[in-house]
């Protein structure tokens, strides 16, 4: 697990535009197919989890639960998320590329 390289992809992302944070922007980023991967706090709660993983299931969005909503809510510099989507295919290929075996 490489913690540095995820958080520096989503904090890169992030400022180019590209990150959709909280559950309703991460919902409507899914649907409309702009969400490349969409990134779950572990701490969220199990309905939160299972809305999030069920929803990318149908929408093929990998998704997958990394760090706790305050830093979630710190790498892109807000308060607690729950939740965000990367919305850039090239920020998602090298989030995903960094650890294949734990997404």
């Amino acid at each position: 697990m490489k913690p540095d390289k995820i958080v520096s992809y989503i904090g890169l992302a992030m400022k180019a535009g590209k990150v959709a944070s909280g559950e309703f922007s991460v919902e409507k980023s899914v649907k409309e197919g702009r969400a490349e991967v969409v990134i779950i706090s572990t701490d969220a709660s199990d309905n939160t989890k299972k809305k999030f993983n069920d929803m990318c299931k149908y929408y093929r969005v990998p998704v997958f639960e990394y760090l706790d909503k305050d830093t979630l809510g710190h790498i892109i510099g807000r308060e607690m998320r729950a939740c965000v989507s990367v919305n850039d295919p090239g920020f998602a290929k090298a989030i995903l590329n960094v650890d294949k075996n734990r997404i």
